[in-house]
């Protein structure tokens, strides 16, 4: 059986590892914090696309037990007047509805999920370097010890160790904005719980749900300089205050009183990407998820898309014939559809996007992935006999 390593117990980690064990490998992960509970406070939504990847490796009841669902979106101008609201994604199914939650939270019941199914999960397992090698690939940890398996996957985020061994000159770039997160409930519940509330302000762009238990969590994307890791971990939630709540009185919008009610759980972080057109593979080693394509969190698709490479991975190395051939055909499917991501990402991140004329939804190329989406995904089919997108 092949054996499979999986370095990073994340999002990207923990659903490889489902998909992967389902599709019959031998399959281990290596994580190296030493819990789940990091970024226990960050919040994230699940696009449909998200939520059909999940089901595809049998997780739906895990994820649909936290956080809560979002059917439609409505867009605000600056002075608080609605110029759209309409349905999101697969809003009539409710096992496919976009989801609001907790990203630590999804990623505990994820690895709790791994841990059920009887995958090794190895924590404060921290790599060094890999070794790839006629027999294998051999992953080398800081703490001394080793691992041998026959595919090493990297899905240990914008920082990866494993990309550094493939693409060692490729580095993460600024994406033109400061992100703010918080959730409060130290405020009335503003419009329906199963609606995301988009503000286009005139100096920031705001975001923000409440949950049917009265919180509510939003974020905030401030055009300037990227923060210096200093100052990062030096802020304080009333820095943090300080600094937005200034700019998003400007608006007669809600977003400066959502911003006021947060008292501590407020954290920043700036939008980052990754170069297009990166190498993923090398001998035994692939990266994906962040690692491999990290977007602007701009369209909220980091999750989804992560997510989606877990199943389209695990169909490619169960359905074609050797592990070169399904890496390559892996590499075929995802490329175009998560470039196109971190392209519109960056671009609304930048201020550049330009909607299209069907609303701004997607371009022809991205409706036509859209479309062979459900396909790909399907467990049931096999991914050989399908056509490139």
């Amino acid at each position: 059986m092949t054996r499979i390593l999986i370095i990073g117990g994340g999002i990207a980690g923990t659903a490889s590892a489902l998909a992967l064990h389902k599709a019959g490998f031998d399959v281990e992960v290596y994580e190296a914090h030493p819990d789940t509970a990091e970024d226990i406070g960050a919040f994230l939504t699940l696009g449909s696309n998200g939520m059909r990847a999940l089901a595809q490796i049998d997780a739906t009841a895990e994820v649909t037990a936290l956080g809560f669902p979002l059917t439609s979106i409505r867009l605000l101008d600056d002075r608080g007047s609605q110029t759209a609201h309409r349905l999101m994604g697969d809003a009539h199914d409710p096992l496919l509805n976009f989801r609001c939650l907790r990203r630590g939270e999804l990623n505990a019941a994820l690895q709790a999920k791994v841990a059920r199914r009887g995958i090794a999960v190895r924590h404060s397992a921290r790599l060094a370097r890999l070794d790839d090698h006629h027999d294998g690939v051999t992953a080398h940890f800081t703490d001394g010890s080793t691992a041998t398996g026959d595919l090493l996957l990297g899905a240990d985020g914008l920082n990866s160790t494993v990309r550094r061994a493939i693409a060692p000159f490729t580095q993460p770039r600024y994406a033109g904005q400061r992100v703010f997160y918080g959730y409060t409930t130290d405020i009335p519940p503003v419009g329906e719980s199963d609606c995301f509330t988009m503000i286009r302000g005139s100096e920031a762009a705001f975001g923000f749900a409440s949950s049917p238990d009265g919180e509510t969590y939003w974020f905030a994307r401030v055009a300037g300089d990227p923060l210096s890791a200093e100052e990062i971990a030096e802020g304080s939630p009333a820095d943090w205050r300080t600094l937005l709540v200034p700019l998003l009185r400007k608006d007669t919008t809600p977003a400066a009183d959502v911003v006021s009610a947060t008292a501590e759980h407020l954290t920043v972080t700036n939008a980052t990407e990754l170069p297009l057109g990166i190498p993923w593979r090398s001998g035994r080693a692939l990266i994906l998820g962040d690692a491999a394509h990290a977007a602007s969190p701009a369209a909220g698709q980091g999750a989804s898309m992560a997510l989606e490479d877990a199943v389209v991975l695990a169909k490619c190395l169960r359905d074609l014939p050797d592990t070169d051939s399904a890496l390559t055909r892996y590499e075929s499917l995802r490329r175009e559809r998560v470039e196109h991501n971190i392209t519109t990402s960056g671009a609304m991140s930048r201020g550049t996007y330009a909607p299209s004329g069907s609303g701004g939804r997607s371009t022809p190329t991205a409706r036509s992935s859209a479309a062979a989406l459900i396909e790909v995904l399907d467990w049931e089919s096999d991914i050989s006999d399908l056509k490139e997108w």
